[in-house]
C-alpha cells in the first residue's frame, strides 16, 4: 500500500476533519474544517476548487453518479451544490431559516436529497424536478443519522431515541422508540436459508454505542438487540457485507464478525484484538473484497475471503494524537484516512493494471502518475517517468514509452516528451522502434514516433485502406510488421519498411486480438466465439492451428522471449496460465502442443516471459515472479523420484528442450526414459543426438540405421525415414511420396508385405514392378491359403519376356499349383507336365494325393521321376500293370514287398518270387520257390 499524498491546510490544524470521495468515479475528495470552506482535491491530491460557506461545513454528500456534491452549513439555510461537471455551484433555498440543518444525504438510487434539522424536520429534495417536499416534526428533536435504500426507502435516527422509516414522499411507513441515542443506521438485508425477493428489509443501528439493533421492517414487533462484552469498549463504527455479514469495529481496539443468520446470531465468527490502546474507524471495499481498520496510528487491512490474512499493516509514526476516519473510494483505488490533528493521508489500495513490454522492455503503472521502465533481463535499473495525466492506456518501445487517455498521448524517450493528438479515443497503442501504431473507433492510425525531418514526420498511414475488411477490433507492432484483426475475420500483415500489405489471412468470424512472436512470422489469435488459433504469416502453405483445449477465459497471449524458446508461449486468464510449444520442424509437419497450466495468484496480470520465469504486474504497482510448473526441469535435483524425473523428461521434451532433457536421463534416467528421449529426437528430426541417445541406451540397430540417413539432404524423404523407424508407416509413405525419392514408399510397403498397398504404388510409381510384386502377393496368399486371389495375382505376375524367364517359371507352377487347389486338375496337370520343374510335379502331385486323384499324383510323380512315390501311389489304386513297369525304377523295398504280395495273392508266384528278391525278403521269397515253383535250386 503507497502513500499518494497528504493534504494538510493551516485551517484544519489541531481538530478533525469531514470528508468524502465522490462516488462511482472517485476523481474527487471534498474536505470541510473548522473554516467556512469546502476545498475539493483531484485524486492526486491537487486544489482543484474551494466552496466558500457562510459558516463551517455540518454535513456533505456526493449524489449516486458522483456529478453533484451537496453541502450544508451553519448558520445558513440554504443547500450549496457544486457540480464536478462544470465545476460549479449553485443554491437551493431549504426554506428553515430558522432551524439548523443538522443532516444530509442523496439516495443510492434516485435523485432524491434529503435534509434533516436540529429540530427534527426534513426536507426530501428532487434535483431532476427541483420539488420541494418539507415534513415538520418527523422528530421532535435534532436528526444525527440515516440512510436510503435501494428502494428509496428513508431511515432517519435522532436525539429523541426513536428511528423512522419513511417513503421518498416523507410519509412515514415505520417508527420504534430505541434505548438510546442512535449512530450509523444502514439498509440491508439478513442472512436467510432462501433470498428474499423484497430487497433490503432490514435495518441496522447503533444505539449508544453498546447495542447494535436489527430492525427486520417485516417482523416490526421483534428486534434483535445484539450486546457485546463490555471489555470490547463502545461500538465505534461498523459495516455489512457479503451474505448478511457485519463488520464491527470497538472502540478498545477489537475487531469482531457476525452473521445475521438466525442460526448464527449470538456467535462470533471471527475475533482479533487489531489495535492495541483504541480503534477509530472500520472501512470495506467490495471492490478489493477487502477490509481495513485504523486505529492507535497505524493501518491494518484484511482479506474478506479470510479475515486471518491481514494483507497489508501500514504505521503512521508522525500521527502521535491518533487517526480518525477512513473511506475507499468506490471502485477500491484509494484509501483515505484522516487523523485526529487534521490531515487526510491517502493511499493507493490498486492501481489500474496497466502495462505492456516490448521484447524483455516493461514499462508499468507503479503511481497514479508514474510509470516504470525495467528491463532486468538486461540488468537494466529501473527508471520511473513522471506522466502528465493519469493514463488509461501504457505502451513501451525498445526507445520510448507512450501513455495517453481520450484521443491524446505523450510520448516519452530521451529527455524530449512529445504529445499527439488522434481523431477519436484511443483504445491501445503498441511501439516498435520508430513508430507507433494507436487504434481508435475502428481504425488503426500508423505514423512515425520522432522523424528526422519534416518528410519523415508526414510518413502516416490510416487503416484498414479498404472498408470492405471491416472494423478494426486489435493489432499489434512488431519490428518489422503491423498486424491488425477485422469484425470480419480478416488478420492483415503490413510490412513497415516496404510500406505495403503482405499477407491477409481470412478467418470465419471477427478477431478479437492478435498476438504475434517476436520475429512476427507466428500469429496467435482469439476470435468472437473465443477460439484461440496459431497461423504463419511467412508461409502460406502451413494451415491454421487450432490451439488444443484453449479455454474460453483467456484474456491474453505472450510469446517467450529467450532466445532458446521462440516456439514457446503462454496464454493467460484470471486464474490459470497455460504453456503452449509450437513445433516447427517435426515428422509429422508443424504442430502445436499444450505443456501444461500454471495457477496464477489472485490479481496478477502477466507481462513478460523468458526461459519459464513469467513477470507479472500487481495491484500495488510492483511485479512479481511466477516460475511455471512447466518448466519444473530447470530446478531439477538429483535426488528426484522416478515418476517426477518421467515427468519433468516429458515437459522438456514437448519444450524441444533436448540439452536439458539429455542431463535429466544421464542423472537418473530409467531406460524407458532414455527410450522417450530417443523417440522424441526422431519426431523432431535431431538425427546426431537420437544417435547420441541410442548409441549410450546400447541400441546398436537404431544407431546403425540413422548412420545410414545421417546425409539424406531432402528434408521429406528423412522425415520419411524416421517416421518408418517409428513403425509410422503411413506417415512414412506420405513423407516419401512428397520426396525426391518416391519409389521408397514402394520399397517399403514390399519389406513390410503390405503388398495391396505396394501395387497401388507401383501402378503411380513403377508399373515395370507390378509383375514381381504379384508374383510374391501371389506367394504370401498361397500361404495363407486364399487360393483364389493368388491364382489371380500369379497370372498377373507373368512377364512373357525371355529376360525373366525364371520369374515367369516360378507363376507357372504357382498357377500350376492353384489351378490344382481350385478344382481345375486338367489345367494345372497339363501345366505341371509342360513346366521343367521336377519339384512343381512332385507339389502337385503331392495336391493331387491328398485330394485323394491318385491317378494324377501318380502320373505327375512319374513324369517328375520320383518313382517310388508314383509306385506307392499306384498301388493305392491297385494299378499293378503300372507299378510292374515302375519295379526296375523304384528303390524301396516296401514298394517290392507290397508289389510281390500282391503278386502271390494273384497266383503269379514267379514275379512274387523276383520281387520278393528285390525286397530282400528271402524267408518269402524260399518260401514262393519251394511251395509254389518247386524250385529248390
Amino acid at each position: 500500500m503507497k502513500s499518494v499524498f497528504v493534504l494538510s491546510e493551516k485551517a484544519w490544524a489541531g481538530s478533525t476533519v469531514l470528508y468524502k470521495w465522490q462516488k462511482s468515479l472517485g476523481n474527487y475528495i471534498a474536505v470541510a474544517g473548522q473554516d467556512n470552506s469546502v476545498k475539493i482535491f483531484d485524486r492526486h491530491g491537487q486544489k482543484w476548487t474551494e466552496l466558500n460557506l457562510p459558516g463551517r461545513c455540518v454535513g456533505m454528500d456526493w449524489d449516486k453518479d458522483g456529478d453533484i456534491l451537496a453541502v450544508i452549513a451553519a448558520k445558513s439555510s440554504l443547500i450549496y451544490l457544486w457540480d464536478a461537471s462544470v465545476s460549479k455551484m449553485s443554491q437551493i433555498d431549504s426554506g428553515m431559516s430558522k432551524d439548523q440543518m443538522t443532516f444530509i444525504l442523496w439516495s443510492k438510487a434516485g435523485p432524491l436529497l434529503a435534509v434533516g434539522t436540529a429540530k427534527g424536520n426534513l426536507l426530501i429534495y428532487n434535483q431532476q424536478t427541483s420539488r420541494k417536499i418539507p415534513i415538520l416534526g418527523k422528530h421532535t428533536k435534532k436528526i444525527t443519522c440515516g440512510c436510503w435504500s435501494s428502494q428509496n426507502l428513508l431511515a432517519l435516527g435522532s436525539d429523541d431515541h426513536t428511528l423512522s422509516i419513511s417513503n421518498h414522499e416523507g410519509d412515514t411507513v415505520r417508527q420504534t422508540t430505541l434505548r438510546g441515542e442512535p449512530a450509523e443506521i444502514y439498509f440491508s438485508m439478513m442472512k436467510t436459508d432462501e433470498r428474499s425477493s423484497q430487497g433490503e428489509s432490514t435495518v441496522s443501528v447503533s444505539v449508544n454505542k453498546k447495542i447494535l439493533m436489527l430492525f427486520n421492517m417485516n417482523d416490526p414487533q421483534n428486534p434483535i438487540e445484539l450486546a457485546f462484552e463490555p471489555r470490547y469498549g463502545n461500538i465505534v463504527s461498523y459495516r455489512w457485507y457479503g451474505d448478511g455479514y457485519i463488520l464491527i469495529g470497538f472502540s478498545h481496539g477489537y475487531f469482531v464478525v457476525i452473521s445475521t443468520h438466525i442460526m448464527e446470531i449470538g456467535f462470533e465468527l471471527y475475533q482479533a484484538h487489531n489495535h492495541k490502546d483504541s480503534l477509530n474507524s472500520v472501512a470495506i471495499s467490495p471492490a478489493l473484497n477487502k477490509a481495513a481498520s485504523c486505529g492507535d496510528n497505524s493501518i491494518k487491512i484484511h482479506e474478506l475471503s479470510d479475515l486471518k490474512d491481514i494483507s497489508n499493516i501500514v504505521q503512521l509514526e508522525d500521527e502521535t494524537k491518533g487517526l480518525d476516519q477512513m473511506n475507499w473510494t468506490d471502485d477500491g483505488q484509494l484509501l483515505a484516512v484522516s487523523t485526529q490533528k487534521g490531515t487526510i493521508h491517502v493511499f493507493l489500495t490498486k492501481l489500474p493494471m496497466l502495462g505492456d513490454s516490448f521484447g524483455t522492455r516493461l514499462a508499468f503503472l507503479t503511481s497514479l502518475l508514474e510509470v516504470t521502465v525495467s528491463n532486468q533481463v538486461e540488468g537494466e535499473s529501473p527508471v520511473a517517468i513522471q506522466v502528465e495525466v493519469e493514463p488509461t492506456f501504457v505502451a513501451v518501445g525498445p526507445c520510448d514509452v507512450a501513455i495517453g487517455m481520450n484521443n491524446r498521448a505523450w510520448f516519452y524517450g530521451g529527455d524530449e516528451i512529445k504529445d499527439v493528438e488522434y481523431l477519436g479515443t484511443i483504445a491501445s497503442m503498441h511501439l516498435n522502434t520508430d513508430y507507433a501504431a494507436a487504434l481508435f473507433e475502428g481504425k488503426v492510425q500508423l505514423h512515425m514516433i520522432k522523424g528526422r525531418d519534416a518528410e519523415d514526420r508526414k510518413q502516416m498511414k490510416l487503416f484498414p485502406g479498404d472498408d470492405r475488411q471491416g472494423q478494426i477490433l486489435c493489432h499489434a507492432l512488431t519490428n518489422d510488421f503491423l498486424y491488425y484483426g477485422t469484425d470480419t475475420g480478416c488478420v492483415v500483415c503490413f510490412l513497415v519498411e516496404d510500406w505495403e500489405t503482405v499477407n491477409i489471412y481470412k478467418h470465419a468470424v471477427g478477431v478479437r486480438k492478435v498476438f504475434p512472436d517476436p520475429n512476427g512470422t507466428w500469429v496467435v489469435f482469439i476470435d468472437d466465439k473465443n477460439g484461440g488459433f496459431l497461423f504463419s504469416s511467412a508461409n502460406a502453405t502451413i494451415p491454421c492451428f487450432e490451439l488444443p483445449n484453449f479455454s474460453p477465459t483467456i484474456t491474453g497471449v505472450l510469446w517467450d522471449n529467450w532466445h532458446a524458446d521462440r516456439g514457446v508461449f503462454v496464454a493467460f486468464d484470471d486464474d490459470k496460465v497455460s504453456t503452449y510449444a509450437l513445433h516447427k520442424t517435426t515428422i509429422y509437419g508443424p504442430q502445436v502442443v499444450l505443456v501444461g497450466a500454471t495457477a496464477l495468484p489472485f490479481s496478477q496480470r502477466p507481462l513478460l516471459l523468458y526461459n519459464g520465469e513469467l513477470t507479472c504486474q500487481t495491484t500495488s504497482g510492483k511485479t512479481s515472479e511466477v516460475s511455471l510448473s512447466t518448466h519444473a526441469f530447470l530446478k531439477h535435483s538429483a535426488d528426484s523420484h522416478s515418476p517426477e524425473i518421467s515427468k519433468q523428461l516429458n515437459q522438456a521434451l514437448m519444450l524441444k528442450r533436448f540439452h536439458e532433457a539429455w542431463n535429466l536421463c544421464k542423472s537418473s534416467g530409467s531406460d524407458a526414459d532414455w527410450a522417450e528421449l530417443g523417440k522424441a529426437c526422431l519426431v523432431h528430426m535431431e538425427v546426431d543426438l537420437a544417435i547420441q541417445v541410442y548409441r549410450t541406451s546400447g541400441n546398436v540397430g537404431m544407431v546403425l540405421s540413422l548412420q545410414s540417413i545421417q546425409g539424406i539432404e531432402d528434408k521429406n524423404l528423412l522425415a520419411g525415414n524416421l517416421a518408418m523407424f517409428l513403425e509410422e508407416y503411413d506417415q512414412a509413405q506420405d513423407l516419401y511420396l512428397s520426396s525426391s525419392c518416391p519409389i521408397a514408399a514402394l520399397e517399403m510397403r514390399r519389406d513390410l508385405l503390405n503388398w495391396d498397398s505396394a501395387l497401388m504404388l507401383a501402378k503411380r510409381l513403377a508399373e515395370e514392378q507390378i509383375p514381381f510384386i504379384s508374383k510374391e502377393y501371389a506367394v504370401h496368399l498361397e500361404f495363407i491359403g486364399d487360393y483364389v486371389n493368388a491364382l489371380a495375382h500369379y497370372e498377373k505376375g507373368m512377364t512373357h519376356s525371355d529376360k525373366f524367364q525364371e520369374h515367369d517359371e516360378a507363376c507357372q507352377a504357382g498357377v500350376a499349383r492353384m489351378s490344382i487347389r481350385m478344382g481345375d486338375i486338367r489345367r494345372g496337370v497339363a501345366q505341371a507336365i509342360q513346366h521343367p520343374s521336377r519339384v512343381l510335379k512332385k507339389e502337385c502331385g503331392a495336391i493331387l494325393e491328398g485330394m485323394k486323384q491318385f491317378s494324377e499324383a501318380a502320373q505327375l510323380y512319374e513324369k517328375g521321376q520320383y518313382y517310388d512315390k508314383a509306385a506307392s501311389v499306384y498301388i493305392r489304386c491297385k494299378n499293378w500293370a503300372k507299378v510292374g513297369e515302375l519295379l526296375p525304377n523304384v528303390s524301396s523295398p516296401k514298394i517290392h514287398l507290397q508289389y510281390a504280395k500282391a503278386k502271390e495273392a494273384d497266383g503269379k508266384y514267379k514275379d512274387a518270387a523276383q520281387a520278393y528278391e528285390s525286397a530282400k525278403d528271402w524267408d518269402n521269397m524260399i518260401r514262393v520257390l519251394l511251395d509254389h515253383l518247386n524250385n529248390p535250386d
